[in-house]
């Protein structure tokens, strides 16, 4: 599987011969250079926050892909029809799998109760959940919110450690600066590589073939 990363939870994967975009929120939205896009057959999106629901960047994929698929929350889907997206689901389509439908980690009392959040399976490869720490099960690869407001490095690594994922690639790590996301790769590589789990290192922009 290749999968690229663009900016915090924006991530693109490519799988025999379907592509898709999880995620495109404001945050990526500066970084992806749509004109080089050539395919792309569904769009995830977790949940409704802005930094995994830009509108313009949706806007954006449906005009040059109008036929593509978007799998997201109920709200989500709400929103899209109104902004004239008419392929807008909350339930799996193949190669897609929403395996689980929970609210996103709570940030109360700093922010309003949570939104619906879903998370899926890729071609039975690749898991994305989304702003949690509680997923139930994982693929071979595992998309890791890796910090955030509501949640720890540490609470996610023990998501990582109850699942047993071959492969851990961290998301939604905008809130670091380049120095302290480079340190905590490294102690995160180095902690998972004792439990037999590869930590994969991402370069935004660069795609990266995780052999599955």
């Amino acid at each position: 599987m290749k999968i690229t990363k663009f900016v915090h939870s924006c991530l693109l994967a490519e799988e025999g011969d379907h592509t898709v975009l999880f995620d495109p929120g404001e945050y990526s939205w500066g970084s992806f250079d749509i004109d080089q896009l050539k395919k792309l057959d569904t769009v995830i999106i977790t949940h409704e926050h802005p930094d995994h629901f830009h509108e313009p960047f949706v806007e954006a994929l449906a005009q040059k892909f109008p036929d593509v698929c978007f799998i997201t929350t109920p709200s989500v889907a709400t929103r899209l029809h109104e902004m004239g997206i008419k392929n807008a689901r909350c339930e799996s389509v193949s190669p897609i799998k929403v395996f689980s439908t929970k609210r996103h980690a709570s940030m109360v009392p700093l922010a309003p109760p949570p939104p619906e959040n879903i998370a899926v399976h890729f071609a039975d490869k690749l898991t994305v959940g989304g702003d949690r720490h509680d997923l139930e099960e994982t693929k071979d690869i595992l998309a890791l919110s890796i910090t955030a407001p509501w949640g720890s490095v540490r609470e996610g690594a023990e998501m990582v450690m109850r699942l047993k994922p071959k492969y851990v690639i961290p998301v939604h790590d905008w809130h670091w600066n380049e120095q302290a996301r480079q340190g905590e790769y490294e102690r995160s590589s180095g902690a998972y590589k004792e439990h037999g789990i590869t930590f994969l290192t991402p370069v935004d922009g660069q795609p990266m073939e995780v052999d599955v």
